[in-house]
C-alpha cells in the first residue's frame, strides 16, 4: 500500500531557471537551475510550480516546469 491509501504514486517534478531568450528551453547557467522538488500528484506539483512562478513573476526569463517522472519511468502507463 502506498502513503495515499490505494493511490497509485504518479511523480512529478518542478524545477525552474532563467532561460537565454523566451523562444527556446535554454538554461542561462545550469549550475543555478533551481530544483523545487519531486511531488506524488500532479496537483500538488502544479500548486508548488504556482508558487515558484508567482515569487518570480518579475523575471519575464525565469521559467518552471513541471515533468511527469512517471511518464518516464513507465511509458505505456497514462
Amino acid at each position: 500500500m502506498t502513503a495515499a491509501g490505494d493511490q497509485k504514486q504518479l511523480l512529478h517534478l518542478v524545477f525552474g531557471g532563467e532561460l537565454e531568450n523566451l523562444q527556446d528551453v535554454q538554461f542561462r547557467d545550469l549550475k543555478a537551475v533551481d530544483i523545487v522538488g519531486i511531488f506524488p500528484d500532479y496537483a500538488s506539483a502544479l500548486t508548488a510550480w504556482k508558487s515558484k512562478a508567482q515569487q518570480t513573476v518579475d523575471n519575464a526569463h525565469m521559467r518552471y516546469f513541471i515533468v511527469h517522472m512517471h511518464r518516464l519511468l513507465d511509458p505505456d502507463s497514462k
